[in-house]
């Protein structure tokens, strides 16, 4: 993850020398070189994706003039696009993310909670089973609005398992257990929430000139004390990014850039809206096959 910007730009260099200084191990070579089961761990994944996101970010800016109308991200996403915004530096985002990472995956016993995907059932339906299955003494939820047919849930095995099966029955197309280590975005994070709080809280967060459309509201925010509850509320709230993208869409935006490890974010907007313009900015050569585009365009 991230080793030809490392190695092709000394702007993204910086990045990832920081983060190795700032966390006090070699963050970077955990990334570059594995063990994958070790970076997988949330701990080590959620400091990596957003060392990687903010040093691809850091070159984008250097070689070529971009304004954002927003700034928006996928849960740990959040973070880095308030950094990309200037609302935190690095070092202290690197900080929380860490913490958050940390805090994450201790609330919940290994092997007590979990999330599976659901297709091809609506929001309502499904929260109705969450209800249902919660109300019967287990605990699930919804997690991620990723797009109109595909809804995250979380919450413990036994509750995931029983919605699951409830949704199938109720004319789910697909569901998807997830590999993950911990029931993330439900109530049973509670303990994460209550420990990221006070870190928040003591945290400098700029008044921001590019908007931050947010996780837990969809919508945009640039004061300070406003993102920092939304930060700390996200735990345990849905990710409501299928709200978000709408909401921008509605507000003028046609095009946007995803910058980070992956491709995932820009095919969940296109299931969303399939007439926006979508560029994952994933690894160098995918950035210059950008410039490339932009170049023909007229730099537009």
């Amino acid at each position: 993850m991230g080793m030809d910007f490392y190695q092709e730009y000394s702007t993204a260099r910086v990045i990832f020398d920081a983060a190795d200084d700032i966390l006090g191990y070699p963050l970077s070579k955990l990334m570059f070189e594995g063990p994958e089961d070790e970076l997988r761990l949330t701990r080590h994944t959620q400091p990596a994706i957003l060392t990687n996101s903010i040093a691809i970010w850091n070159v984008i800016k250097e070689k070529i003039t971009i304004s954002p109308a927003y700034m928006a991200g996928h849960s740990l996403g959040e973070y880095s696009a308030l950094t990309a915004a200037g609302g935190i530096s690095f070092e202290d985002a690197l900080e929380l993310v860490k913490n958050r990472g940390q805090f994450m995956e201790e609330a919940v016993a290994k092997g007590e909670g979990t999330m599976a995907a659901i297709m091809g059932i609506g929001r309502n339906e499904l929260e109705t089973i969450c209800y249902q299955v919660t109300n019967d003494g287990y605990s699930v939820q919804l997690a991620n609005m990723n797009t109109p047919n595909q809804i995250v849930i979380s919450g413990t095995v036994k509750g995931v398992e029983f919605a699951s099966k409830l949704a199938k029955e109720g004319g789910a197309r697909r569901v998807i257990p997830l590999s993950v280590s911990g029931p993330f975005h439900s109530r049973l994070m509670q303990p994460a929430k209550e420990r990221l709080r006070p870190l928040v809280d003591q945290t400098l967060i700029n008044k921001i000139t590019i908007p931050l459309v947010m996780n837990v509201n969809a919508k945009p925010e640039s004061n300070p004390s406003s993102i920092k509850e939304n930060l700390i509320e996200q735990v345990v709230s849905p990710v409501l990014w299928t709200d978000m993208v709408e909401w921008m869409i509605e507000n003028g935006v046609d095009t946007f850039i995803e910058v980070g490890p992956g491709k995932v974010l820009a095919g969940l907007i296109k299931k969303i809206n399939r007439n926006v313009k979508t560029f994952s900015i994933e690894n160098v050569q995918s950035f210059k096959s950008f410039i490339e585009e932009l170049e023909v365009k007229g730099g537009e």
